[in-house]
């Protein structure tokens, strides 16, 4: 391949991954502008009606504890789920939003037996806050 091919081509890719990029951080919503965002006061209200039935307990799903911050910042056995100060870029805030590749890693689950709705824009927006404040 010649150089200039090869330059043409990894520019591309460059170009591309930046574009996917920019695309999901489009489709994300927005951060809150609330201020102060605590778990104990905003987060955790969102998670005890909508993740702990199945994260919980001695046999939590994927191994996340979503009762305590500790857990929610201790992850899965996979790693971290939130990246404080950075949550377009946290797994929590794709999962939640239905914006990783892989539709089995969505919570909630689109068809769960427990009959839970997806987030609502706002409490994403809302926890998206929380982690961009730090995930205090």
């Amino acid at each position: 391949m010649k150089k200039t091919n090869l330059i043409i081509l990894t520019l591309t890719s460059i170009v591309a991954a930046a574009t996917g990029a920019l695309a999901q951080e489009a489709t994300l919503p927005p951060a809150s502008t609330q201020t102060g965002v605590t778990y104990a006061t905003d987060i955790k209200p969102i998670f005890d009606a909508s993740c702990v039935k199945c994260h919980t307990g001695d046999r939590p799903k994927a191994h996340l504890h979503m009762d305590t911050l500790a857990g929610v910042l201790k992850g899965t056995k996979m790693g971290p789920i939130v990246k404080p100060g950075d949550s377009a870029n946290s797994f929590l805030i794709k999962a939640v939003a239905h914006l990783t590749k892989d539709s089995d890693a969505w919570m909630p689950p689109l068809h769960n037996k427990a009959g839970i709705k997806a987030l609502t824009p706002e409490q994403i927006g809302l926890i998206r806050a929380w982690i961009d404040q730090g995930a205090k």
